[in-house]
């Protein structure tokens, strides 16, 4: 009954390594856009908020109106 010897700086090593790639692997799923696919997204957004903007109502369009203002001159 005899157990594998192992070498725990060789073990702390290789624990920090792994931990190491998987982080880089989480960071190139998260970050690893090409310039282009930045690119198309942006425009995207922009495309989505003047499509937005253009069905925005007026300022004017929303206030009922109560008759002549009072610095109206035909009054």
């Amino acid at each position: 009954m005899t157990a594998d010897i192992i070498n725990l700086r060789r073990a702390r090593k290789d624990k920090a390594r792994s931990e190491k790639e998987r982080q880089a692997a989480e960071n190139r799923t998260r970050f690893g856009r090409s310039k282009a696919e930045k690119a198309r997204v942006a425009d995207e957004e922009a495309m989505a908020t003047r499509k937005l903007d253009g069905h925005r109502l007026s300022d004017t369009d929303q206030t009922p109106s109560a008759g002549p203002k009072p610095d109206d001159p035909t009054r």
